[in-house]
């Protein structure tokens, strides 16, 4: 008998079962699965890795902890608490009424346009002072923001003279941050010390007058530059010494690259202070220094005449058809002492310098030793850097100068009307004339202060010869006219020197003190380096300054 079957559908995961799974194991919880043991191979590799990176990290434990442990503690003190300077306010420089004339303002200096520090700023006067205040360096930062340089530093003029009392002590802070960096509390170890404020002999009023002033005659002139200086007789001080055309001493304390390559490329050469260590031929500005030296020594009287023809024709014994001619700027006729100062006669001190016919000369010796009585040819002590000492021509040194060449009697008389080799800076200039003013030869003085003086060794009654010739070249039609003007009382002595390999240029002379009657300040301007022949020079250049003094300054006018 047949049985009824029944029918099963086989589904499709059913035909593709895996034979060793048959006992309907699930092989997702590893049912089914033989175990097997791992390999050695495997833990092994696992192990030295393990080993490696275990000895790795103990050796680097050992070389912060051991080795560098000094090195990396002190860096961690340092991030916690750090120092940072307190830079100390710099000393003004004020001018002799008080006025500031360098002084600070906070700024902030940077490197990048992130902000590094601050610390004051040095700030200066307008035109006119800057070879007398100079400029400072600023303290100074590396690339890693540590400060190689905490001090500001004087680089030159009254900067660098009273650098010491301006500069001031930095003081110091301990500052402690967070792990951020942000600071949590400030601890001041050291303040900081202000610098001391030092005041001047110059007013700066005067000062900038005399620059604008004659810094614009020198332009409009054609002249390649100068330089002014006023002393007071009775002290030294110096009441205004202006070079120009002068740089920007700003411009030089924060660095200005562009401003700095053009003054060291500049052919006017505003880096020199001409007042002290510009040297110039004087030319007939030392004429009054011969004419009391011709008293003191007794070879001549001062009313006794010499005539000047126009020039002083000496025979030449070796070939008496060509005579040795040395030239008068014009004939004067027959001029005493005085006159002859006051016109200026070459001639008259041709003669009395090398002697001439009847008439004795003071000789080059004792024109030499005259001009240093009066300070030519040596440093004045002037506080001032750079101060030159100037030459004063001699048989020695010609000697030097042109491998041997003897001495002439020509030699001696171009000399003693300021040519030849001789050389003096403004600032002589100005102090031989307070010499002549005052009657004994000073010491110029940067700051205030009682007078370092010492006697030159003239009679009184030969220097005042000088004085009242001076004082005539202003009032008697002399080459001085242009300074005779109401209000002020001036004597003056004006002087052209030629320069140039063919003479082609000029340099302008005038000294001179006022009141005539009762000096109370004596003055010096050369005009530098003008066109032959160039009329408008440095007396007509001072008019309108001492216009400009009697009226707004009239204080030092009388």
């Amino acid at each position: 008998m047949w049985r009824k079957r029944r029918i099963v559908e086989i589904q499709p995961d059913e035909i593709f079962l895996d034979s060793s799974n048959l006992p309907s194991l699930d092989s997702a919880r590893l049912e089914g699965r033989m175990e097997r043991p791992i390999a050695s191979g495997p833990l092994i590799g696992i192990g030295v890795v393990f080993m490696i990176c275990l000895l790795f990290f103990v050796g680097r434990a050992f070389s912060l902890q051991v080795v560098e442990g000094e090195t990396y503690a002190q860096i961690s003190r340092e991030n916690r608490l750090a120092r940072e300077v307190v830079f100390a306010p710099r000393g003004r420089i004020l001018d002799r009424n008080g006025v500031p004339i360098a002084w600070n303002d906070a700024q902030t200096a940077s490197t990048t346009d992130e902000v590094v520090e601050t610390f004051p700023r040095r700030r200066y006067i307008g035109a006119g002072l800057a070879h007398v205040l100079g400029f400072v360096r600023y303290p100074s930062k590396d690339d890693k923001g540590i400060w190689w340089n905490e001090e500001y530093e004087g680089v030159s003029g009254a900067e660098l003279v009273y650098d010491h009392e301006l500069r001031g002590e930095n003081g110091s802070v301990l500052v402690e941050r967070d792990a951020r960096g942000e600071i949590q509390r400030e601890h001041i170890v050291i303040p900081a010390k202000e610098g001391t404020d030092i005041t001047l002999a110059v007013d700066a009023k005067i000062q900038q007058k005399l620059h604008e002033v004659l810094s614009a005659h020198a332009s409009n002139n054609n002249f390649r530059g100068g330089a002014a200086v006023i002393m007071d007789v009775r002290t030294g001080e110096l009441l205004a010494l202006t070079s120009f055309p002068e740089y920007d001493n700003y411009a030089f304390s924060e660095g200005d690259s562009a401003l700095i390559d053009a003054a060291n490329t500049d052919p006017f050469t505003p880096l020199l202070n001409r007042a002290v260590a510009g040297l110039y031929t004087p030319g007939s500005i030392v004429k009054p220094i011969f004419a009391v030296a011709a008293l003191q020594e007794g070879i001549i009287s001062p009313q006794k005449e010499i005539l000047s023809t126009g020039a002083l024709t000496v025979p030449n014994p070796y070939n008496p058809s060509r005579p040795s001619v040395f030239r008068d700027w014009r004939a004067h006729g027959y001029t005493d002492m005085r006159r002859a100062i006051a016109v200026s006669s070459d001639v008259y001190f041709y003669t009395i310098g090398g002697g001439f016919g009847g008439q004795a000369g003071l000789g080059i010796t004792r024109i030499d030793d005259y001009a240093r009585r009066f300070g030519l040819g040596s440093l004045s002590g002037v506080a001032l850097g750079g101060e030159q000492a100037g030459v004063i021509p001699t048989p020695e040194w010609k000697a030097e100068m042109f491998d041997g060449d003897e001495w002439r009697l020509g030699d001696t008389f171009i000399t003693a009307i300021g040519q030849f080799g001789f050389q003096i800076t403004p600032l002589q200039a100005v102090r031989f004339t307070a010499g002549l003013a005052g009657g004994q030869l000073l010491t110029p003085r940067l700051t205030t202060g009682p007078a370092i003086a010492s006697p030159i060794g003239i009679d009184e009654a030969h220097l005042e010869v000088a004085r009242e010739g001076m004082r005539a070249a202003v009032v008697e039609g002399g080459t001085a006219a242009a300074l005779n003007l109401s209000g002020m009382e001036i004597a003056a002595k004006t002087g052209t020197a030629e320069v140039g390999e063919r003479n082609q240029f000029m340099n302008s002379w005038v000294i001179g003190f006022w009141p005539a009657s009762s000096p109370k300040y004596a003055f010096a301007v050369v005009l530098e380096r003008a066109p032959a022949g160039t009329l408008s020079g440095a007396s007509p250049g001072m008019r309108p300054f001492f216009d400009w003094l009697v009226r707004e300054a009239p204080q030092y006018a009388e």
